[in-house]
């Protein structure tokens, strides 16, 4: 499953400034007031600290010792380049697979400070350009506060490639401390330059999750983020704060073939649980079967009893009109390899029913009739949240 992209596009239609004229008979007098309008907006923005340069703030670059980077593991030995999969290992990668993972989708950045603002310092190789995502999905980077929602900075329309883009998400806030989390662009590059607090304030370490190993996805577009109006409403990104648990984001747009290599790079992760959401991106139901039990084995053989989910496809809108053999011999592959493995004896291996989470009755959460909207996600994220907080022992 694979997300398209087109190049930005705004166009303003023309007036009809006769029909303007015939129900506003002053018009210079009506754009004036909508230019001062405007402008009052534009000035009252700028005062708030949104998008604003603040001044006197002490900036912190990453690696820093009290601020933590998660969902990441390769972080610590690429300095500081946010890439999902190890620089070590690059050339064994397809190129598309490598591309995909220097969107650091799943990456968070977490810390406690007492600072009264926190601004953010940003890089990216350009403005969004994607069809089917909104610029806060592709570029933006979520503010949450003690688990809640509070802003995103997003790539501009004039971003340019190397230039630093400045985001204040608040500032003027009374001095305590609070729990930072900062999620990470879905589907875009991107260099955290620096992130800013007032000079009286510190980072503190980030309280602990509820158990010490992430929870790894592996899987596609679906996976990856598309189609989440931002980076906190991936079903990865929901079900964290659910759990309060750590997690890995492994889908590749269109990519997530389940390739020997990527494999064996999952297997590398010492994981609390695995779940493996792939088959769309396979040509045939053949290409599926061919690589779907060996990607299995490679993990369980270096993870004997870690538990796995293994999930079938979500419902698609198309599948309301007729049945797709495609989805449903994909859904018939992932069942016999599990089945085959638990009737072996693996007690650790759990089948998901992806129509469970998103079927017939659902189609409202999909965003393009394949990929889930924020309402989708969420509703995966509860329904795998059930599931994983019963084998980890969590409820």
């Amino acid at each position: 499953m694979c997300v398209s992209r087109k190049k930005n596009q705004f166009q303003i239609k023309d007036l009809d400034l006769g029909l303007i004229q015939r129900r506003r008979p002053n018009v210079r007098r009506t754009i004036a007031l909508f230019a001062l309008l405007f402008a009052f907006t534009g000035i009252s923005r700028a005062q708030s600290g949104q998008d604003s340069a603040s001044p006197k703030l002490k900036w912190i670059s990453i690696p820093d010792a009290q601020i933590e980077i998660d969902g990441l593991p390769w972080y610590a030995e690429s300095g500081d380049h946010l890439s999902r999969l190890p620089i070590r290992l690059k050339d064994s990668y397809r190129k598309e697979v490598w591309d995909l993972a220097q969107s650091p989708s799943g990456g968070r950045i977490r810390f406690r400070t007492n600072s009264t603002v926190l601004a953010i310092r940003l890089k990216y190789p350009g403005p969004p350009d994607m069809a089917n995502m909104h610029a806060f999905g592709q570029t933006g980077v979520d503010l949450y506060i003690d688990g809640i929602y509070r802003d995103t900075a997003v790539a501009g329309r004039d971003t340019k490639l190397g230039l630093p883009e400045e985001h204040v998400f608040y500032e003027n806030e009374p001095m305590v401390v609070r729990d930072i989390t900062l999620y990470l662009p879905l589907y875009s590059p991107v260099k955290v330059v620096g992130i800013g607090i007032n000079a009286e304030a510190e980072p503190q370490a980030a309280k602990p999750f509820a158990i010490s190993k992430p929870i790894v996805f592996y899987g596609t577009s679906i996976t990856q983020g598309a189609s989440a109006s931002r980076p906190g409403m991936s079903y990865e990104g929901i079900l964290g704060r659910l759990l309060n648990v750590d997690f890995v984001n492994l889908g590749f747009s269109g990519n997530g073939k389940g390739e020997p290599a990527v494999a064996r790079t999952v297997a590398d992760i010492d994981a609390a649980c695995f779940v493996l959401d792939f088959a769309q991106n396979n040509a045939t139901v053949e290409s599926l079967k061919t690589v779907y039990g060996p990607f299995v084995e490679i993990i369980r053989s270096k993870h004997p009893d870690t538990p796995i989910l293994v999930m079938t496809p979500i419902y698609s809108s198309h599948e309301s009109w007729s049945r797709d053999a495609d989805l449903d011999g994909m859904r018939s592959v992932i069942r016999q390899v599990a089945g085959h493995r638990i009737a072996n004896g693996d007690r650790n291996l759990e089948i998901v029913e992806g129509t469970d989470l998103i079927g017939p009755s659902r189609g409202d959460g999909l965003v393009d009739g394949v990929h889930p909207n924020d309402l989708g996600f969420q509703w995966m994220a509860e329904g795998l949240a059930n599931r994983i907080a019963k084998v980890l022992g969590l409820r």
